[in-house]
């Protein structure tokens, strides 16, 4: 890329891993700082190591050592993690492109964030946890040259849920004399809470010998 090309917020690839750009020294030689979306450890290199990405609905990766999804096929809840692929924001506010933000409050016009951002629903995608059946990871920009390291660090966050958790999902018991199905109705950290008084670990609901994810209600 040239480096008049190169922005803040801009994802990009270098040494085959994704990045963000957080800044631009034109003065320097290593003029191009970046983030590394996997461990967020920084980098500094020079336009012409970079090739930009646009992420976009369905790509999975991983950020901050945690898998996550884009999508939008819901709407955000308190905790969850956005990203603003498309910012455009008021005066007052104080987000860039591809910023990851923490939602606090949701509404019908938009969302408000930990940092006091608001930010319009068409602004984002909500990043959910795990890589969704059908995703496209995109961790890596040539797989073939990926080594063992690379693969390690990529698959070994798949154990994560392939399916998104959400309040609503309802999950069958395995391997139990009596039937038991039940709807997730809180979700606090590492800890879910399901009807009937379960108290679960997110380890626990996701192992498929012990629970089988049904269905969530609310879907249309």
């Amino acid at each position: 890329m040239k480096l008049y090309q190169v922005r803040k917020g801009q994802f990009v690839y270098f040494n085959n891993e994704l990045h963000r750009v957080y800044g631009v020294k034109h003065m320097y030689k290593l003029s191009v700082h970046l983030m590394k979306l996997r461990d967020l450890s920084q980098h500094i290199t020079n336009a012409a190591s970079v090739e930009r990405y646009i992420p976009k609905e369905l790509d999975s990766f991983i950020f901050d050592h945690k898998v996550y999804t884009l999508t939008n096929d819901r709407k955000p809840e308190p905790g969850d993690l956005i990203l603003i692929n498309n910012p455009a924001p008021d005066t007052l506010d104080h987000y860039s492109l591809n910023d990851v933000e923490v939602v606090e409050t949701v509404d019908q016009k938009g969302i408000i964030t930990s940092d006091s951002n608001g930010i319009k629903h068409n602004e984002y995608l909500l990043m959910v946890p795990g890589r969704i059946p059908g995703s496209t990871p995109v961790d890596y920009k040539d797989k073939s040259n990926m080594n063992d390291e690379d693969f390690e660090n990529m698959n070994g966050q798949v154990a994560q849920a392939e399916i998104p958790l959400k309040l609503g999902d309802v999950y069958k018991k395995r391997n139990s004399d009596v039937r038991v199905e039940a709807m997730i109705v809180g979700i606090k950290g590492e800890t879910l809470y399901l009807g009937g008084g379960i108290e679960l670990s997110l380890e626990e609901l996701t192992d498929a010998d012990l629970w089988e994810f049904q269905y969530t209600p609310f879907d249309t």
